[in-house]
Formats: structure tokens, sequence, C-alpha cells
């Protein structure tokens, strides 16, 4: 049976992910911080006929993402879609490790993750990192700012920046490991927990549904038209051009090194 692991699946876009996948025949690990939230979406998938196990992961927390890699390795089996979906928007604060919310959350504990299961994956496996065009915000990352609390009023500016990592860290994933299929993906406007109550009357009729924006995600994750796509940045079901700043090669090798010797230090701190 393919093996699918989907972070973030207890709602919005990784919910419809996560449905979506087990019921095509995936055994899909659902990868998130609240059991109580998950099960409800293992319970469906197997319900439909499907199969589905939780895996207790918090992004927030280097050593809890390390040890969700080490756990499922542990088990022996390997793994064919990763899906990197889960994030925050819209936040204030720091991570367990001191890092910027966003990009704490929405990038490096998504490193750490990927670095622990490489050897999980499969050669052909999938990675699908779930991005946003509002990486275009961001000019570049400045990596003294990305170590300490956020910085903006809402934290939008930050989030900008943690999306800009996504895309880098897609394109620096496939340059390395070319026996794997990267694709970063913009899902459109989604209406989900990013978009702060105030905000949502502003843009709600622009918003799409979770199961519209999991529409690329899943295609991404599945489609043979979209083999010759890794390393590449999507929307719509289609490679499109990233920022400029997306398309820096020394800024992708700078935040991959980066993220290594954070993650190094963090499990240092551990063991």
């Amino acid at each position: 049976m393919r093996m699918a692991m989907v972070t973030g699946p207890s709602s919005g876009i990784g919910r419809a992910v996560a449905l979506e996948l087990g019921r095509h025949g995936y055994h899909v690990v659902a990868a998130g911080r609240s059991a109580e939230r998950t099960m409800p979406v293992v319970d469906l998938i197997e319900d439909a006929g499907g199969s589905a196990e939780f895996l207790h992961l918090d992004l927030a927390s280097l050593a809890s993402a390390a040890k969700a890699a080490e756990e499922f390795a542990a088990s022996g089996r390997t793994l064919d879609l990763l899906v990197n979906n889960a994030g925050v928007g819209g936040k204030r604060g720091t991570t367990a490790d001191g890092f910027e919310i966003h990009f704490g959350v929405n990038h490096l504990g998504h490193h750490m993750l990927t670095r622990g299961l490489l050897p999980a994956l499969v050669s052909g496996a999938r990675l699908v990192q779930v991005s946003s065009a509002a990486h275009f915000n961001a000019a570049g990352i400045d990596f003294t700012d990305v170590t300490r609390r956020t910085k903006s009023l809402l934290g939008w500016s930050e989030y900008g920046v943690s999306k800009l990592a996504n895309v880098l860290f897609v394109r620096e994933l496939a340059r390395r490991n070319p026996e794997l299929a990267a694709y970063a993906v913009h899902p459109g406007t989604v209406d989900t927990g990013i978009f702060p109550w105030f905000i949502k009357p502003l843009i709600r009729h622009r918003l799409l549904s979770p199961d519209q924006g999991a529409e690329t995600v899943l295609w991404c994750a599945t489609s043979q038209d979209a083999e010759s796509g890794s390393g590449l940045y999507f929307r719509r079901k289609e490679p499109v051009p990233p920022s400029d700043a997306a398309l820096d090669d020394a800024l992708a090798a700078e935040l991959w090194e980066r993220s290594e010797k954070w993650c190094e230090d963090a499990l240092g701190r551990v063991s």
C-alpha cells in the first residue's frame, strides 16, 4: 500500500488532502499536534474503507519534529508522499526553540521533519510543500530577524518570509535530492484559520473552500503530468514563476545550510 504523511490534517487544506488520499488508496499518516482534533479525520478515512493513523507532531518544537520522523523511521516503513501543509499566519511570538513563530513552524519545523524522513522516502517519492503567493511580499530573508520574536503588528511580514523559505526549500531539496520530486504550491486564498476574523469579511468573495485549495496540492502529489516539475512553484495546476528572491540560488543554499545547523544544534540539546 502506498504511504503518505500529511502535516496539519485536522482542518482546512490538510484535512481535505488527507481524506482524498485515503479515498485513493494511500495509508495516511496524519501528523498533527492534537490527537483529539486529528482522530476524527483518521476515523473518517477508515470508515470509508481506507487506512490511516495519527502521529504526534508539534512543528513549533524541533525536538518534536525530529521525534515524529524518528518514530516513523523506526517502524521500518517507507514513504511515497510527504505533504508539508501545516502552518500558522497572523501570529506573534517565538517557537520553543526561540525562532520567529512563522519561520519556525512554517519552514524550520518542516525542514527538521523532512531531513529525518529522507531515508524513508523511496526513490521517486514526492514532497509537496504548501507555500503562498505571500512570498512575493518578502524581498529576502534577514537571518537575524528569524531568530527573534515577531516584529510586525500582525505578523504578515514574517509570514511572507516563511512562505519564501518554503519555495527556496523546495528548490534546494530538488537540487540536492534529484531522486525525489519536490513541489511548492500556492493553493489560492483559502478560507482557513490563517486569516483573522476581522479580515475575512473583507475578502470573503475571494476565498476558496479547503477542497478547492487542496486541488493543486493533490495534483502535484499524484498526477503524472506533474512529474517533470520538480523544484518548481505551482498555481492552479501549472508551474508559474515565483518571486526574484525565490530564484536566488545563493539564498536557497544559505537557508538550507543555516537550517541544517539550527536542526543539528537542536538535536544536540536533546541528546
